[in-house]
């Protein structure tokens, strides 16, 4: 009988978490029969998942369906599935058959706002479809295929919090097991991503003095402040790169102000850099460019990362960041390849592909078994 560990913590609500500690429960199958076929609808399941509301910090129950979806496979192949505590109900799901070396990883959250799936005859539809629900389908339906072929030596780990913070991969990054691969899976159209843009995070505050707007003299404005702090940081040159090309600014968030009578005493802007170097230089430039005006928080700082090519793949570079850098090497060298279009993912429109879907589960089989061939 397969177990289901809950590493680090109880499985009860709000229990107490202790990282040291393993605790085993059984898999609540009473009867199980050896898998020898292709049993996972792959369209039915990406369906299944996207039509649980996932959006970051609200993950447990994607997190129970995967769980769901994993035990019979960890049945039926003496296989382990892990409920990987990660903070307070949220964790990350990991399974193994054997002992890792590869390990197919993605993420189980969403950006907002959720909306439910639909499907044509080409496309699944729906709030994490390509963003990266349909991956964790791929996945676990060529862990099915390469079970059923007699491949064993690999995991799947799905992780929370990688649209916000990437905090299940800071928990995973901790907690290593062994694996020398690891396939992350983010919408590259199926190509086989050689390089990615990394990401600095900040907040700018900046802080005023409340007065009546009819005596504005008495007071100071926050809000036009920030605005003279955020002219001056849109004018930065930042860098380029000859393969990612250059560094992406995008003032997301602005936030500040009492009532349209009152001279503000308080205003934050929220600021994501699309990085293709190292983040100090960009740090550095928006700290003279606030001049003392306002406070500097940093929120994130992800580098760029570079990847290995594998003979026979078709190759692309993108723009957007993934959880690679934060696992570093304790998950094992690193490929990023995955269905979709990032240019649907994070919009109303967002959908895959059927054809890449079922595209994916065949190539993923393909780089397990091509890695692990590797001395």
């Amino acid at each position: 009988m397969p177990v289901l560990h809950a590493s680090g913590c109880n499985l009860g609500a709000g229990a107490a978490v202790t990282p040291l500690r393993v605790q085993r429960v059984s898999l609540l199958h009473t009867s199980v029969h050896p898998v020898n076929r292709a049993m996972i609808d792959l369209l039915q399941l990406t369906r299944r998942l996207v039509d649980i509301e996932s959006i970051t910090n609200h993950e447990a129950a994607v997190g129970n369906a995967v769980i769901e979806t994993l035990s019979p496979l960890a049945a039926a192949f003496s296989g382990e599935v892990e409920r990987c505590p990660v903070q307070s109900d949220r964790f990350n799901v990991f399974a193994h058959w054997g002992h890792p070396v590869v390990t197919l990883s993605t993420h189980m959250d969403t950006v907002p706002p959720f909306f439910p799936s639909r499907e044509d005859a080409d496309f699944i539809w729906g709030r994490g479809s390509a963003d990266a629900k349909g991956i964790i389908a791929a996945m676990i339906g060529a862990a099915e295929e390469l079970l059923n072929s007699g491949v064993r030596n690999f995991g799947l780990l799905f992780v929370v919090g990688e649209e916000r913070n990437s905090a299940g991969a800071l928990a995973a990054a901790k907690n290593p097991r062994g694996s020398r691969f690891l396939i992350n899976g983010e919408p590259t159209e199926n190509k086989l991503a050689l390089a990615t843009k990394g990401l600095w995070r900040c907040e700018i505050e900046a802080r005023g003095k409340l007065a009546h707007s009819a005596y504005p003299e008495l007071g100071e404005s926050a809000i036009d402040k920030l605005l003279d702090v955020l002219n001056d940081i849109r004018q930065i040159s930042l860098p380029t790169d000859p393969l990612l090309g250059p560094s992406t600014m995008n003032i997301g968030v602005i936030s500040g102000g009492r009532a349209p009578n009152v001279i503000p005493d308080l205003a934050v802007a929220e600021i994501s850099i699309r990085l293709v170097a190292n983040a100090e230089p960009v740090r550095e430039a928006v700290q003279r460019a606030i001049r003392g005006r306002a406070e500097l928080r940093e929120i994130l700082s992800i580098p760029a990362q570079h990847f290995d090519r594998i003979n026979g793949f078709e190759t692309s570079i993108v723009a957007y960041t993934t959880d690679v850098p934060v696992f570093g090497d304790n998950w094992g060298k690193p490929f990023l390849l995955g269905p979709g279009s990032i240019h649907v993912a994070h919009t109303s429109e967002e959908r895959v592909p059927k054809k890449e879907l079922l595209a994916a589960r065949q190539i993923y089989q393909q780089m397990v078994n091509e890695l692990l061939a590797r001395p």
